[in-house]
């Protein structure tokens, strides 16, 4: 009795703890006010007048060349994919630059209305190429409106609305280092940068960072999250993300391991419940990603859903997804935030997408599963120095939306000729169900473990839309399976025992080595669990010349790396999603594809040619009784530009 009591008065304690701000972030229907459009990461607008019977008719509307194309280049250093999102508020646009600028933009003509510059790359280069600043956050309490923005420089700045100067009365003079407030500072402070915008939740900025996880020594520093105050940018908390000293878990972190290890960061979106006052953190793997013998134990809070009071810091709940992770399954997304109703009972819920294939459901309050998730034995490792822990997460409901572990029947076979050759092939690697830990390269005559989904496979950087309307989830993926080994660094280049060596692209005569879809969308009625539907996006290999005279459907994009890509955006009618030309038309040919898909149906509907390669997030809006559909692409090219779309004037 006294748990009910405890689960039942939760929530209403939360909104008593929720930080006092004069007016609520709130959704405005036809704007775009966060990186998810909203803190519940729905991604979704709700505009009807681009729909099926008129997509195939949208046009560019205008251009916006980056103003980093502007700075001296002698300073300036490679970004690559250009793949900001932009926001609409009060009928201005505002987004940010690949090197940290801040614009204000007329949504109608692209405009620019004011820039800031923060000089960050005055500081010098993050340690790791290509650099690429994905959004910034906005924030208000009613009367003071700001836009906040973490750059690659390690500084948190706050910028007026109106003015694009920074707040005087924030940090020194608008800005904060980032580099302090970290706790331990004896580890490489230049393999940390920051990539994805803050989130501003009542009086607290909350900045995640990105950290270089490939380097060849274990000193990288931990993730730890942190608060500032959205006023003055006081330090506010900070969440070790590793455990200290005597805190929670900090025994699963075994051999003093947390003293030392690295990761464990928030590098992607976040997302929160600005009523109650709740951040959502999705965390992703310690060092080493693939060997975990100098961090033995399961390694709480790697890898896990993390909530979080917003104005103290203190932990709500948590959810670990993986134990102990050797295969860089890191919660690569913003979860959902969504109010279901499961069997006649409302359930405000988060919904987490991952690179595991699967969708961890939850009552966003109290962290309890909206469906049971087991414990399940997974295989050892036999690697030197590793103990794989000896089960995984495993949620019942609802499927997995891709394929999880492999097997011979997991194998290509089109053809009698496809079909031996890809049995040849598999026979170098270990397959297994999900979780089958890499090898040792060579172990018992094996080159690698296949692991599927891989690391850049299931649901990466694009994460998931909701609609809020239906309660149906959408979820871009990949299968994109990885062989992948553990093999001894060259004498005197590394701490570790062992490194990854990656196989991508394995398979036979230039195909995949599995069965389509490579690439898919699927959706999930979250009241249900069910799937309403699931179908190739891209059209894959059909055309290679051993499958050709096949006449096959859309496989699905089979070798595009597109976990890092910009997902898909969900409207009245429509899930809008884009495809790399290259893939669909011509290995040659360089810009994208606009695809439309009838969103209760998974139908395709029109597609729409684009002269530029498309990287950013999609988002819509409304402006002057005309809605826009803008999204951020190029950059390799000294080429990034936003490009806005709408139906002729």
């Amino acid at each position: 009795m006294k748990r009910l009591v405890s689960v039942c008065c939760l929530p209403a304690l939360l909104l008593c703890c929720a930080p006092q701000v004069e007016e609520a972030p709130r959704d405005v229907i036809g704007e775009w006010h966060h990186a998810g459009g909203n803190h519940a990461s729905a991604k979704y607008a709700a505009l009807d007048q681009i729909d099926a019977s008129n997509f195939g008719q949208l046009e560019i509307a205008w251009r916006w060349q980056s103003a980093d194309l502007r700075l001296d280049q002698e300073l300036a250093y490679f970004t690559g994919d250009y793949r900001a999102v932009p926001l609409v508020i009060d009928g201005v646009m505002y987004t940010n630059t690949n090197h940290g600028q801040v614009v204000a933009l007329d949504p109608a003509t692209g405009t620019e209305l004011w820039v800031f510059d923060p000089e960050s790359y005055l500081l010098g280069p993050p340690l790791f190429s290509p650099a690429q600043t994905r959004g910034i956050e906005y924030w208000t309490d009613g009367e003071i409106e700001r836009l906040f923005l973490a750059t690659l420089g390690k500084q948190l700045v706050s910028i007026d609305l109106e003015t694009g100067q920074p707040d005087p009365n924030f940090g020194d003079h608008g800005f904060v280092d980032l580099k302090s407030n970290f706790g331990k500072l004896e580890f490489e402070m230049n393999n940390i940068t920051h990539g994805a915008p803050p989130i501003a939740v009542g009086t607290s900025v909350i900045v995640g960072s990105k950290i270089y996880d490939y380097t060849m020594n274990n000193r990288s520093p931990p993730g730890h999250v942190r608060a500032y105050d959205t006023y003055t940018g006081a330090f506010k908390w900070r969440f070790n993300t590793i455990p200290q000293d005597q805190e929670e878990f900090v025994e699963t972190w075994e051999d003093d391991s947390w003293r030392t290890v690295g990761n464990t960061n928030v590098w992607t979106f976040m997302s929160a419940d600005d009523e109650a006052g709740l951040v959502y953190l999705p965390v992703s793997t310690p060092t080493n990603d693939y060997w975990g013998g100098f961090r033995l134990g399961e390694n709480v809070y790697a890898e896990s859903l993390v909530v979080l009071n917003a104005e103290t810091g203190e932990k709500v709940w948590h959810f670990q997804t993986v134990h102990h992770g050797l295969w860089d399954y890191d919660i690569a997304s913003a979860p959902n935030l969504v109010d279901i109703v499961v069997d006649g009972k409302p359930i405000k819920a988060v919904a987490q997408v991952s690179k595991t294939g699967f969708t961890y459901v939850f009552d966003r309050f109290t962290g309890e599963p909206v469906w049971p998730i087991e414990e399940r034995a997974v295989p050892p490792s036999n690697v030197p120095g590793e103990r794989a822990h000896p089960t995984q997460p495993h949620p019942t409901w609802p499927l997995p939306f891709e394929r999880q572990g492999m097997s011979e029947a997991d194998l290509i076979d089109f053809t009698p000729e496809i079909a031996a050759a890809a049995r040849e092939l598999a026979s170098e690697y270990v397959m297994g169900p999900i979780f089958t830990p890499p090898i040792a390269q060579g172990t018992n005559g094996k080159s690698a473990t296949i692991f599927l989904p891989g690391a850049g496979g299931g649901a990466s950087f694009p994460g998931a839309n909701i609609d809020p309307e239906t309660n149906i989830l959408y979820i871009p993926s990949q299968t994109r399976p990885y062989a992948m080994s553990l093999v001894q660094p060259p004498e005197g280049t590394s701490d570790w025992p062992y490194v990854i060596q990656v196989q991508r692209n394995v398979g036979p005569m230039g195909l995949p080595l599995v069965k389509p879809p490579y690439r898919r969308l699927t959706a999930i009625d979250l009241d249900t669990g069910e799937h309403v539907w699931q179908v190739p996006l891209g059209r894959g290999p059909a055309n290679h010349p051993a499958l050709k005279h096949l006449n096959l459907p859309d496989l699905g994009s089979a070798f595009s790396d597109v976990s890092s890509e910009g997902g898909i955006l969900i409207t009245k009618s429509l899930l809008v999603a884009y495809l790399a030309q290259k893939d669909e038309i011509s290995p040659d040919a360089h810009g994208s594809i606009l695809v439309a898909f009838d969103k209760m149906t998974g139908a395709k509907i029109a597609e729409v040619l684009v002269d530029q390669r498309l990287h950013g997030p999609i988002m819509s809006y409304l402006h002057a009784g005309r809605q826009y559909i803008a999204i951020a692409g190029g950059g390799r090219d000294h080429d990034a530009e936003l490009i806005a779309f709408a139906l002729p004037d």
